[in-house]
């Protein structure tokens, strides 16, 4: 008789108790964990982006080597110059400064907590004395929480 009353006590189950401290530490890791993983996906389409543009700047750095100048540098799609497309890191296509060679009016996937898109401008150094053009970072891009830390994609 008393084996059987320790089976069935065995197989009774969890306590509501128990079942509500479970429940209370999956809510604080979930606390914790989706703002962390927000972040990481921004940092993510943030470097997306520096990468989708590196064949751009570099088509830029080898027009303006040719030429001297940024002039003919600037249309995207043909000769030299690749098409940017829009995808889920460059929401917004860059256009190109006939003068200055600036990559700007980019917008990227990468966002601030509140969704606002990070921009990112990408302005030459066109020192013609230079072998390779050094492309310098600015806008919201360079955000140590949400876009590029410093060093990366040229952000200083």
């Amino acid at each position: 008789m008393k084996s059987m009353q320790l089976k069935k006590r065995a197989t009774r189950g969890f306590t509501l108790i128990e079942l509500m401290i479970v429940v209370a530490i999956i809510g604080i890791l979930a606390a914790i964990a989706l703002p962390q993983y927000s972040s990481y996906t921004s940092r993510s389409r943030a470097a997306g982006a520096a990468t989708e543009l590196d064949s751009l700047k570099e088509a830029i750095s080898e027009c303006f080597q040719t030429n001297g100048n940024f002039t003919g540098c600037t249309t995207m799609g043909t000769g030299t110059i690749p098409n940017v497309v829009v995808s889920k890191f460059v929401t917004v296509l860059p256009t190109i400064d006939a003068v200055t060679g600036v990559i700007a009016t980019t917008t990227t996937g990468a966002t601030l907590s509140d969704g606002t898109p990070l921009s990112y401008i990408l302005t030459p150094s066109n020192t013609a004395s230079q072998a390779n053009m050094i492309w310098n970072a600015s806008g919201t891009i360079c955000n140590l929480s949400r876009g590029l830390k410093p060093g990366q994609g040229g952000c200083p």
